[in-house]
């Protein structure tokens, strides 16, 4: 009898815990709770980049690196595959470095700085809060990825100017951690990129030195908006 009542309590506190990861309010409150704690994250990513006209794929592999430096958002992606690259992001530049040409590439967000960085802690210490503020939140019920049972959240741009730039964007977020498990961000012509992440590490040690790129001597620099 004993056996069987704590099976019955058992039973009882799965189907609760699974009905809370259910309600969307849930999944924005624990994305909440991970941005109020959060300093940094490291994440393995596998990117797919594509493109409607040609009908190709664009497939790009690595690992990522988010920290808030007092009011400045970093982001720091060290592509291993197929070709080697770094991306940073830090001070309202973005730097995209090739060694393999020798080549860095600088972008001024300028008064974009705002917009990027909340598209780059887009599930990585970005708030439900936040997100409300930016987005119509749809709540599309509970999916398998990366073997998490992740709320999907499909956000839709406030701003015109923003959903000229990507007509949804959908989020699967671990409610356990809140943060994203997968991302996918579609463009009015019908071009996405998928992202998946894996091997996700909050608020570890991270080498400062991956939020600066390693260039040499040889390394030129373009600018192409000044």
């Amino acid at each position: 009898m004993k056996a069987k009542l704590l099976l019955i309590a058992a039973c009882f506190v799965l189907a609760t815990s699974v009905a809370q990861a259910q309600n969307p309010d849930a999944i924005l409150s624990s994305m909440d709770r991970t941005a109020a704690n959060f300093h940094t994250a490291q994440t393995d990513f596998a990117w797919d980049q594509y493109q409607k006209v040609v009908e190709e794929h664009d497939k790009q592999s690595g690992t990522m690196y988010f920290r808030r430096h007092g009011d400045d958002v970093q982001m720091a992606a060290d592509i291993t595959s197929p070709d080697k690259k770094y991306v940073l992001f830090s001070g309202g530049m973005v730097k995209v470095y090739q060694p393999g040409i020798e080549q860095v590439t600088e972008y001024n967000a300028g008064k974009s700085k705002a917009d990027f960085e909340s598209f780059v802690v887009l599930g990585f210490g970005g708030s439900g809060r936040d997100l409300q503020k930016s987005f119509d939140v749809k709540f599309a019920g509970m999916e398998q990825v990366q073997g998490v049972s992740a709320g999907k959240l499909e956000l839709t741009p406030k701003s015109q100017r923003v959903k000229n730039m990507f007509s949804l964007i959908t989020l699967w977020i671990d409610p356990a951690r809140g943060v994203s498990v997968q991302q996918k961000f579609e463009e009015p012509s019908g071009d996405y990129r998928l992202a998946t992440y894996s091997n996700i590490q909050l608020n570890k040690p991270i080498n400062k030195d991956v939020f600066k790129l390693k260039t040499t001597g040889k390394t030129k620099v373009i600018r192409p908006n000044g």
